[in-house]
């Protein structure tokens, strides 16, 4: 195992953490917006989207075989982000521009909660990321320190 590694490790996932945050922020930002896309001649509200975390391996077996022998780093990729498929809000608002013939509108489905809480696990894991790589840094220094 090679002497960064575990930088680039913690780099791995503060580069997917980051990108959780960014879709998450991205859903936030879109939550009331009814014109996303077109399809078919009509216009489509926003999609929530969601990033799709793995590990840069295959599996744990051959993962910790792999460490053992190799100085390649793994961690963890960002694999795709893809739209959720929950079926869209409706609200009964006639004065709407997008309404239908009954008076509803429908509304993105995103839930302002679901990505707050989104939000604050993908802020958490990147902030123990960054606590990792300075404890990696110290780590460092003080064996620097002993060649003195």
């Amino acid at each position: 195992m090679g002497l960064f590694n575990s930088l680039n490790i913690s780099g791995s996932a503060l580069t997917a953490q980051r990108l959780r945050m960014d879709v998450a922020s991205s859903n936030m930002a879109n939550a009331e917006t009814t014109r996303s896309q077109m399809v078919d001649g009509q216009w489509q509200p926003y999609r929530r989207k969601m990033v799709v975390l793995q590990p840069q391996g295959t599996e744990f077996k051959a993962m910790l075989a792999h460490a053992q022998t190799s100085d390649k780093f793994s961690g963890v990729r960002a694999s795709a982000v893809v739209e959720d498929d929950q079926p869209f809000k409706l609200a009964y608002q006639p004065d709407h521009p997008d309404a239908d013939a009954q008076g509803y509108v429908r509304l993105p489905n995103v839930d302002p909660l679901k990505e707050m809480v989104d939000l604050m696990s993908a802020t958490r894991s990147y902030e123990a990321n960054v606590t990792v790589m300075n404890a990696a840094k110290g780590m460092y220094m003080k064996a620097l320190e002993i060649g003195r």
